[in-house]
């Protein structure tokens, strides 16, 4: 079943574009495969970017909050880079260009999904506290992707590189995933300390 992406604000794309379009931006961007692509570059697979605010160790609660949007960028048959637009008080605008591991693996985990035989929306899930960024596979493909909490059934597909203990590019269900991610980012007592 293919993908069902969701399309981004529009403003969000008009920044990206303006970015691609800008010599200076591309040039100083902090991408060396950005700087040194020649050819036309243009924005693909728009992302909602959520980052997870709270894992609650009682009762496995948790909170997302949508940080921004992320595009692939392409340069000819492969992406060479991200393309970041957040929310400011004055509208869309573009953040940032990056590059790196996540590049790659974001895409190579996007064609693994659209290989799946159920539909789902694609969204990227950060999970600050462990340095961690999945495939987040949103079982609602009509959402907007702006709002939303990982349901049980959704499918998490952890980027490489993952922390310690858990495998990059396996999708797991959330209902699976969360009680081992709640267990490392939860502090627990320090031992040895004075009573």
């Amino acid at each position: 079943m293919p993908l069902h992406v969701p399309a981004a604000p529009a403003p969000a794309l008009r920044s990206v574009l303006a970015a691609l379009g800008s010599p200076t931006a591309v040039r100083e961007a902090p991408t060396s495969a950005l700087r040194s692509h020649q050819g036309p570059l243009s924005p693909d697979h728009p992302l909602p970017v959520h980052v997870w605010d709270h894992i609650s160790r009682a009762g496995g609660s948790s909170r997302t909050r949508l940080a921004g949007w992320r595009f692939l960028v392409r340069g000819g048959e492969r992406a060479v880079a991200t393309a970041d637009a957040m929310l400011t008080a004055d509208g869309w605008t573009f953040s940032h260009f990056a590059g790196g591991p996540y590049v790659t693996a974001t895409e190579q985990a996007l064609q693994h999904a659209d290989a799946l035989p159920t539909p789902y929306q694609p969204r990227l899930l950060s999970v600050p506290e462990l340095y961690m960024l999945t495939l987040w596979l949103h079982h609602d493909i009509a959402s907007d992707g702006a709002d939303g909490t990982p349901a049980p059934g959704d499918l998490l597909v952890p980027l490489a590189p993952a922390p310690p203990g858990i495998t990059a590019h396996h999708p797991q269900r959330v209902a699976d995933l969360l009680p081992r991610l709640t267990l490392r980012v939860t502090p627990g007592p320090l031992l040895g300390s004075p009573a």
